[in-house]
């Protein structure tokens, strides 16, 4: 079984570049709650999938699939390949419900941005919509934070089946590791026992003395854009215990303009002199105790995935932090082969001593997908739709496409299977990426979060690049993020 993974689908995968707002208010959508019939669709119907370019290249697959895992012979899938940017997604989606377009009737909604179309009532509730059945069993078996995206803050209805959750890792060279005295009980340890921040900052420095014709130590993304704001920052930060809006399982989305804003705490100003340890060492007055300093090449302020990526692929990294697409392809027999190791993101402080439920530990933040309901769509139109979903939920389904497109089960206990393991190359890190999915940390999605990301984004950056100190730079987004959540 074979994975895709090729480099041209980075952002797709990552669930984390989307900069549009969507714009626009809601459709005014009457049919969101009303039941859809579950019964056998008895003629011949059309279900139109608004996918991706991955859906669309590998569609006879994808098709394959659906009707092994049991959708019947007379329901034909038809799927609309759209942008790989997500943001490009979000905005098409806006202006189809908005217009309330009967088609397409099933929606690839990224989890960044599904809350957004929740709160503005534009894709069906599934809570009502669909058995119980259904929607219990993605509540009880399917990665929990990836469901939490799918959910309505407000009400806790699912809106969304969870079709791949993406979970990024830290990747290291075991090749260049050895040459610093690290062998396969160290990688062995690693694979699941997250190791803290000043550990790897040892590790990655003890690598760079050892291997010095390489020229970066560790590579990762922070430039000023969404991935920054909804990921690596958020994991900087939330693995010392710090938060946006404080406790996650209380505020995380929501509500807007009643939860404390919590930037300017002290894990959260740890976590960005740490960064700045790593970039520019102690002789950044703004530098941690306890961390090796200068492992990161100051590239990373203007870095995304992919430029982030090239260095290590290309021979020149030890330490590089990506999505799962990038595992496919440093692990391929012609770059690292078995070479390559992964690990779950390092920590700051244990889970036991954050100070936040969430917060703490390994954690790693939140990609993925979901399929949606279009609720203009035709009633005959939805039965068949709640066909395709039943097939989509079906673990051979997911296990298939595994294989197939690299797409990560929903479900966690998927992860430990037979199957799973055969897939070529990522097969071989599935209890890495078991842990960083239990471990995962939704971004705090609410309409109002691509302006506050943006602001996110444009006063980290400021700070890790030595623009402002990481106090000043949390006080001015401490304002910035409350104006946003008042005159919301």
């Amino acid at each position: 079984m074979k994975a895709a993974g090729a480099s041209g689908v980075a952002v797709g995968l990552a669930g984390c570049v989307s900069t549009g707002g969507g714009g626009g208010g809601g459709g005014g959508n009457t049919g969101t709650s009303t039941p859809i019939s579950t019964k056998e669709v008895t003629e011949d119907v059309t279900v139109q999938i608004a996918g991706d370019t991955r859906m669309g290249d590998n569609s006879k697959a994808f098709k394959k699939a659906l009707h092994d895992a049991g959708l019947p012979d007379n329901i034909t899938v038809e799927i609309i390949a759209g942008s790989q940017v997500t943001n490009n997604r979000q905005n098409q989606y806006q202006q189809w419900l908005s217009g309330g377009r009967k088609e397409p009737t099933l929606m690839m909604m990224d989890s960044g941005w599904t809350i957004p179309f929740i709160a503005r009532n534009q894709i069906q509730n599934l809570t009502d919509a669909l058995p119980s059945d259904m929607v219990n069993t993605v509540e009880n078996e399917y990665f929990q934070a990836s469901v939490q995206t799918a959910k309505s803050p407000d009400s806790g209805d699912l809106y969304g089946i969870p079709l791949f959750p993406d979970f990024p890792t830290m990747q290291y060279r075991k090749d260049l590791l050895r040459n610093a005295g690290y062998s396969d009980s160290d990688f062995n340890k690693w694979a699941t026992e997250s190791m803290s921040w000043k550990e790897f900052s040892k590790v990655t420095k003890k690598a760079m003395e050892a291997n010095q014709d390489i020229g970066n130590g560790y590579t990762f993304q922070a430039s000023v854009y969404e991935g920054l704001s909804c990921c690596d920052f958020n994991e900087f930060m939330t693995s010392h215990g710090g938060a946006y809006f404080g406790n996650p399982e209380k505020n995380l989305f929501g509500p807007i303009g009643e939860r404390p804003i919590t930037v300017d705490e002290q894990p959260v100003l740890d976590s960005i002199k740490m960064v700045r340890t790593f970039i520019n060492g102690s002789k950044d007055k703004h530098s941690l105790d306890g961390y090796e300093g200068n492992i990161a090449p100051s590239a990373v302020l203007q870095w995304t995935e992919e430029p982030s990526r090239k260095p290590f692929t290309g021979g020149d990294a030890i330490m590089h932090r990506n999505w799962p697409y990038s595992i496919t392809i440093n692990g391929a027999e012609d770059v690292f082969g078995k070479d390559l190791g992964v690990m779950p993101i390092p920590y700051g402080v244990p889970e036991s001593e954050a100070q936040y439920p969430m917060t703490g530990g390994p954690v790693a933040a939140l990609g993925g997908w979901h399929m949606t309901v279009n609720p203009n769509s035709p009633g005959k139109k939805k039965q068949a739709a709640v066909k395709v979903l039943q097939a989509l939920m079906q673990e051979q389904f997911q296990l298939d496409i595994f294989g197939i497109m690299g797409w990560i089960p929903p479900r966690p206990k998927l992860l430990d299977s037979d199957k799973a393991k055969q897939v070529e190359v990522i097969g071989r890190y599935l209890p890495q990426l078991k842990v960083a999915g239990e471990n995962a940390i939704p971004r705090p999605v609410t309409v109002v979060w691509p302006q506050q990301s943006s602001k996110i984004a444009s006063e980290v950056n400021a700070s890790y690049a030595q623009e402002k100190s990481p106090e000043q730079a949390m006080s001015d987004l401490k304002s910035s993020l409350k104006q946003i959540e008042q005159s919301a």
